[in-house]
């Protein structure tokens, strides 16, 4: 849930980039951290091991302007993508607002996206919050792979009721990257100003 520091006039929200491994999450928050101008944002912190790229989380407030005179920070998060890793996964959702859920195109990879948003329902459901209450947009990683599967393919899988936005992406090339997060980001402020 969003923070609001009066005395800063600050209103802090959290989003977290879910997905399952090597599938673009970090590749993703260091393309906006790389595009952000640097008075906007803050440090980037990272956290690897041999196994994983991100362990535990990059962390990156971005000022996205202001709302009833509060200025929004947003602070990005990722999760690291493989299973044993769930005791962080879980703990890095505590106080989520938004998700951007990154699925990778690869063939191979179809049932690790299907396993990661199974994982994601589970870990918020154990937070108390239900999915159809924080915003989620779908991003569809990876579409330059040559054998990418169909992106109604993989959203059958993840999003087979049709819910969420979708935004197809090539992280690693920063296209996609900022239509995702200015979406989920327009998604958390509405749902804040509902909350008021």
């Amino acid at each position: 849930m969003s923070t609001i520091n009066f005395a800063a006039r600050e209103i802090n929200c959290k989003i977290v980039y879910y997905g399952p491994g090597m599938s673009g999450k970090t590749t993703n928050l260091k393309h906006v951290f790389s595009k952000v101008p640097g008075h906007l944002r803050g440090e980037m912190v990272s956290l690897a091991t041999e196994d994983e790229r991100t362990l535990f989380f990059d962390f990156l407030p971005l000022d996205l302007g202001s709302v009833q005179g509060f200025k929004t920070r947003f602070h990005l998060y990722t999760v690291p993508g493989q299973v044993f890793y769930n005791a962080s996964r879980k703990l890095i959702l505590r106080g989520v607002d938004g998700i951007v859920f990154v699925a990778d195109s690869a063939p191979n990879r179809l049932r690790a996206n299907a396993e990661s948003m199974r994982n994601l329902r589970e870990n918020l459901q154990e937070h108390g919050i239900d999915v159809r209450d924080v915003p989620i947009v779908l991003q569809i990683n990876k579409r330059d792979l040559p054998d990418a599967l169909p992106t109604s393919m993989i959203r059958a899988v993840i999003d087979p009721k049709q819910e969420l936005q979708v935004f197809e992406a090539m992280s690693d090339k920063g296209v996609g990257v900022f239509e995702t997060l200015k979406t989920v980001s327009r998604l958390v402020l509405e749902r804040l100003s509902q909350n008021k």
